[in-house]
């Protein structure tokens, strides 16, 4: 086998592996949210926020930048930050990052469970239960904003609005605030 072929070879099995490693270690491989998510998000978020300046996006699990990169194009006046633990989505985000010159893009392979989140932050999240419950206790050391959460509610919270889309699940989309 010639050596172009065996490190093509070694790279895919590389991905591979990390993909699988940090699902297992995440819960969650990232999967991107559904196309009418992602339309829903942006359309809650350009009523309630377009106009304003200044605000901060923050995208819980940005994975390969499905919904992140949109947001940063769509809302220059805001700061967007994404979180990802996983090594191949990150980097292909930071990629897209630098080729659209995004300079309100801020990418972070952090754990964001045990960051302090910017201060009236509005949040994205498309967890699972597991990273939900997770997600709760976290949110009672923060002041953020506000919580949009894809397909998973908060954990004996109630959400202040919930948005179905009309796909096959009749996907929720919860809306929480967070200010005390």
């Amino acid at each position: 086998m010639p050596w172009t072929e065996i490190s093509l070879l070694a790279v895919l099995l590389s991905a591979v592996i990390s993909i699988v490693f940090y699902t297992l270690k995440t819960g969650i491989s990232p999967m991107p949210s559904s196309g009418k998510a992602r339309r829903e998000i942006m359309g809650y978020l350009e009523q309630h926020y377009g106009d304003k300046q200044g605000g901060v996006l923050v995208d819980l699990g940005s994975g390969w930048g499905h919904l992140i990169i949109p947001l940063a194009r769509r809302f220059p006046q805001h700061q967007v930050v994404g979180y990802e633990l996983s090594v191949l989505p990150w980097l292909f985000c930071l990629a897209v990052k630098y080729l659209l010159r995004l300079d309100n893009l801020s990418l972070h392979r952090k754990n964001f469970l045990r960051q302090t989140l910017p201060e009236n932050s509005i949040l994205l999240s498309f967890l699972h239960p597991k990273g939900m419950k997770k997600l709760a206790s976290h949110l009672e050391l923060q002041s953020c904003r506000e919580l949009i959460s894809v397909f998973f509610a908060l954990p004996n919270v109630q959400a202040e609005q919930v948005m179905r889309l009309r796909d096959l699940y009749q996907t929720p989309v919860y809306i929480y605030p967070l200010q005390k």
